[in-house]
């Protein structure tokens, strides 16, 4: 079973959610500004993807600037805490599937995860061609 945390207003977000569909997978979706993912879950999926909580801070459209979270002495428990207070913090699409979990920035990094990742040809919605 597929699962993607998703942001249906985010357009990398939505072109993942289309290839995993085209790959013949219906993903478990979570909408993760609305269901959140507990800390415990959040640091899990931290450590399957291998970043660190830094590397998952989204910056543009968050509070990222006013909370101050560019400062390199903040602890990971200090971000993770800020992900937890601000879901939107949390950069996606995360997509959990067959071969791994994945923070799938740009899209087409999801097929390195996809049981099926032969989709075919594939167009994001800004017109870029993936697969042609």
């Amino acid at each position: 079973m597929t699962t993607i945390y998703h942001n249906p207003d985010c357009g990398t977000s939505r072109n993942v959610l289309a290839m995993i569909r085209q790959s013949g997978s219906e993903p478990e979706i979570i909408l993760y500004l609305e269901t959140p993912p507990s800390r415990e879950r959040l640091i899990a999926l931290i450590a399957e993807m291998g970043l660190s909580p830094r590397d998952l801070l989204r910056r543009k459209g968050t509070p990222f600037d006013e909370l101050g979270l560019d400062d390199p002495t903040l602890s990971d428990t200090d971000l993770i805490d800020a992900m937890m207070a601000h879901p939107i913090l949390i950069n996606r699409p995360i997509v959990i599937a067959a071969k791994g979990t994945k923070l799938c920035r740009p899209s087409e990094t999801v097929l390195e995860i996809l049981e099926n990742p032969d989709i075919g040809p594939f167009t994001k919605e800004d017109g870029e061609v993936v697969i042609p």
